[in-house]
């Protein structure tokens, strides 16, 4: 058993860093040696970087030992002390941050929304807000810019569909949404931000429980109204927002940039309906769009690839490394 190399403290944080489509190679250094190394995040904080890939399957999946929930009094810094009830609120509905069984009760009200059936019904709505930004991506001429007229408002323009936000509405939470995202803003205006967006999910909540329409919303108050409070509704739409919006747009951009770097890929993915969705999986696993899953917080000493971490510890499972971990995928380059 050992201690964790010391902290790396340059900026911008070591599990953010990229080469490229690549994790630096220190990363997979890290991977390929320690397994564990302690790294300061975004907040100043530090926090334990976990590599491998068994390793990040054991943290994302261990609830015992590796919690979503944050203990009484756990304030980030920089952000602002809150009261255990306004924590709990902020905290209602946002399902990256739940624990069994909370986190099953919430999403098995939400699987049905999620069904392909359902996505169907949404298919010519999505068709439509592709062809109409397609469109505009071609009006604007050459070189047009691919994230501003068709990655950034796509997934927006869906999100939008989902939650029933009015078309008045829709430009100004498009630019809220992709501000709020916008990790070199400040911390006290991303709160700011956050604060904003909730009140305006509060707006539409408030709607779906007086006239409930066929939107996400608006399915839940008619199918589990007695059983979810507003706080909840606001944090499950929040959730959709933030884990649907800057995900998907970098997808659909990195997606794209990578196949047309790989011309054979491309070729083969255009040729033959069948190669999309196995096309879709691996560009999922190579471009790992989020560097980290949602911290964990260790209940109990744990130890990881010979590592003892001790109780009540911040706990990053870096995604790029072990989705290219040599032990889970003999070539994890395309």
């Amino acid at each position: 058993m050992t201690e964790a190399p010391a902290a790396d403290t340059a900026p911008p944080p070591l599990h953010m860093r990229r080469n490229g489509f690549d994790p630096i190679p220190e990363l997979a250094r890290i991977r390929d040696t320690d397994g564990v190394r302690t790294v300061t995040n975004a907040f100043g904080m530090t926090v334990y970087l976990v590599t491998r890939h068994d390793d990040v399957k054991t943290v994302l999946s261990d609830h015992a030992r590796f919690s979503n929930s944050r203990p009484p009094g756990f304030v980030a810094p920089g952000a602002p002390q809150l009261s255990d009830e306004e924590q709990s609120r902020a905290r209602a509905g946002n399902l990256l941050g739940l624990d069994p069984p909370e986190h099953q009760r919430l999403r098995r009200m939400l699987t049905p929304e999620f069904t392909i059936r359902r996505i169907r019904r949404l298919q010519p709505r999505i068709v439509d807000i592709v062809d109409a930004q397609l469109d505009e991506l071609a009006a604007a001429g050459a070189p047009a810019d691919l994230v501003e007229h068709f990655a950034l408002p796509v997934p927006s323009l869906v999100i939008c569909e989902l939650l029933g936000v009015p078309y008045a509405d829709r430009d100004d939470f498009q630019r809220r949404s992709a501000r709020q995202l916008d990790l070199s803003i400040s911390i006290p205006e991303r709160l700011d931000l956050a604060r904003q967006g909730r009140a305006y999910m509060a707006t539409l909540v408030d709607g779906a429980r007086r006239r409930p329409g066929d939107d996400i919303l608006g399915m839940l108050v008619r199918q589990h109204g007695a059983e979810l409070t507003d706080d909840e509704l606001i944090g499950i739409a929040g959730l959709l927002l933030l884990a649907g919006h800057e995900t998907t747009s970098n997808m659909l951009a990195l997606g794209t940039l990578a196949l047309l770097r790989h011309p054979e890929q491309l070729a083969a993915v255009r040729d033959d309906p069948a190669a999309v969705a196995p096309a879709v999986e691996e560009l999922l696993r190579w471009l790992s769009i989020v560097h980290a899953a949602v911290p964990r917080i260790t209940t109990t000493e744990v130890e990881i690839a010979g590592t003892v971490i001790p109780p009540g510890q911040l706990v990053f499972a870096s995604l790029p490394t072990g989705n290219r971990d040599p032990a889970f995928i003999s070539d994890p380059m395309p």
